[in-house]
């Protein structure tokens, strides 16, 4: 019983990241939020439950939980796009040669 109430209890942040958060053009642009990975044409940022990807190019991106579920696979455009999170932890954002670990 008790191992039973401690795998729900384990598994209730990630059901409500399974919703499949969508990718939106923020309505400003948050410069002041701390690089988390950059690349020469990319630049991932994140905070409080976003995460924030800059890009010169289209590029395909990947953000993982810790666990590695996938929550997020798609295609940028070119330009500033941002998912919100609505669960707080660690994640792995991968997109070409770049893969860093941001938390939320």
């Amino acid at each position: 019983m008790v191992l039973l109430s401690a795998l729900t209890l384990m598994s209730a942040p990630l059901r409500s990241v399974a919703a499949s958060p969508k990718w939106e053009t923020p309505k400003t642009e948050r410069t002041e939020i701390p690089v988390a990975a950059r690349d020469t044409d990319v630049t991932i940022r994140a905070t409080k439950g976003t995460i924030i990807v800059t890009t010169n190019k289209p590029v395909q991106i990947k953000v993982f939980t810790i666990l590695g579920q996938l929550i997020s696979s798609e295609t940028l455009p070119a330009g500033t796009s941002q998912l919100n999170v609505s669960t707080h932890g660690v994640f792995i954002v991968k997109t070409g040669e770049l893969t860093c670990k941001v938390a939320l």
